[in-house]
């Protein structure tokens, strides 16, 4: 899977995706049309590289901003692009239920619809299913990283959130679920997460899994897993159907999806199973790390999976988007990454700084008559004060949601862009050291 284009290179050094016209193919769309070539190595794991889309190509390691219903919320797309946002993700869960894959399908893919001309992703709603119908969050506290006193041997594999109701029924054909909007009831399966996301039209979709969490026994993570396993198939059998059948769209890539919590064998073994599954000739043009972890492991795990992955396929690790996470992530070999935080604590008022994260509506921001960070160059430091954008939030206007998203997201994407850039000029323990320093105040 060759790379024919090489990203440009901005002024400051890091490399900026191009963005290609939409294909439309002539005969049916082909894994050949897409790819992945690695630019540079530091240490062990460590690479930076470019994916190749039908809509552009992705400068990696990046940053994915999360527009879960075909929006970053509170940003136009326009906005985002202007930002250095190279793609964006949309979630299968939340499009499938409003407004339907066939409707975006009709308007000509998702990117077509929300004005957005580089390239998607789209996840396979497995997370949402399961997170939505247990009301477990991605990372659960150290409480339940193990030992007997954490589990029984069933009681926690039907736990639910304190005061939720489980929404969602898992066999092994697939799960049933109640929307979180209306409560009607809906079916997932590995060939319909395929058909929602092929009508999507993302570049790049994922394999529909079983999320598990870590309060859930060794017992029932084996059995997700393999449950898992056999899904993939029935994913790369539906998905090479689709494409065969859809010669009006170009390819679109799909990824499998790494689960086994925190045990280093189930991991192990998922990311040899997926990145050696071939149906008919049809494999996975690459993976995410995805499941419930501690981040104090984060690192730990993804190197088991990157370990056993093939190394000409990208990695993308789900749900991050912390400083300390990002480097901890890079320097165990995942590519890309994804997370609704820097949006959603935006719309709280909270925001990242070069010094670490803080409040807009603290009161020592009233009189701050500068930019909410002077070595930010987004649009909102450029342009307004700390103080303007406390007033926002103190009158609640909504402005103050669109300001701070675009300061919060600029600052993740530079960040991550900082990174590749210090992975091809050899400078990225240096660069670690300094901005978890001055994010931290000490090093991580």
């Amino acid at each position: 899977m060759a790379v024919t284009e090489l990203p440009a290179h901005t002024t400051d050094g890091t490399e900026s995706a191009r963005v290609a016209d939409p294909v439309t193919p002539s005969s049916p769309p082909s894994p050949a049309d897409v790819g992945y070539e690695i630019t540079a190595r530091h240490g062990d794991k460590a690479r930076a590289g470019v994916i190749t889309t039908p809509h552009g190509q992705i400068a990696t390691p990046a940053f994915i901003p999360v527009g879960t219903k075909a929006t970053v919320k509170a940003v136009l797309p326009e906005s985002m692009a202007d930002l250095g946002a190279q793609a964006l993700l949309a979630n299968a869960y939340h499009m499938y239920l409003q407004p339907g894959h066939d409707l975006v399908d009709e308007a000509g893919g998702l990117g077509a619809f929300m004005n957005w001309p580089g390239p998607t992703y789209t996840d396979s709603g497995g997370f949402q299913v399961m997170s939505l119908g247990a009301g477990f969050k991605k990372v659960l506290s150290s409480e339940f990283a193990g030992g007997a006193t954490a589990r029984t041997a069933s009681g926690e594999d039907d736990a639910v959130a304190e005061g939720k109701e489980r929404l969602a029924h898992v066999d092994d054909d697939g799960v049933t679920f109640r929307s979180f909007i209306n409560g009607d009831v809906h079916r997932f399966t590995p060939e319909i997460s395929m058909q929602i996301q092929h009508g999507l039209g993302a570049d790049i979709m994922f394999a529909f899994d079983e999320l598990t969490t870590l309060m859930n026994s060794r017992g029932y993570q084996e059995k997700a897993l393999e449950r898992t396993r056999l899904w993939a198939i029935r994913c790369l059998a539906e998905h090479q159907r689709l494409t065969a059948e859809r010669t009006h769209r170009p390819y679109q890539q799909l990824w499998g999806v790494i689960q086994g919590a925190q045990f280093e064998d189930l991991r192990r073994k998922a990311a040899r199973d997926l990145g050696a599954m071939d149906v008919d000739g049809q494999v996975f043009d690459g993976f995410g790390i995805g499941g419930a972890l501690e981040k104090e492991n984060l690192g730990t795990i993804v190197g088991w999976v990157t370990d056993e992955l093939p190394e000409d396929r990208p990695r993308h690790l789900l749900g991050i988007s912390e400083v300390d996470d990002l480097f901890t992530a890079v320097a165990a070999g995942a590519d890309t990454f994804d997370c609704v935080s820097p949006s959603r604590v935006a719309r709280n008022s909270a925001v990242y700084t070069r010094t670490g994260r803080v409040n807009l509506t603290g009161a020592r921001y009233r009189r701050q008559f500068a930019p909410i960070d002077e070595t930010c160059d987004c649009y909102t430091c450029t342009h307004y004060t700390a103080a303007y954008v406390h007033h926002l939030f103190r009158a609640k206007e909504m402005l103050s949601s669109t300001l701070c998203t675009i300061h919060n997201e600029r600052f993740v994407v530079r960040l991550v862009d900082e990174i590749r850039a210090s992975l091809i000029s050899g400078d990225f323990e240096a660069l670690r050291e300094q901005r978890t320093a001055d994010y931290y105040g000490a090093p991580r």
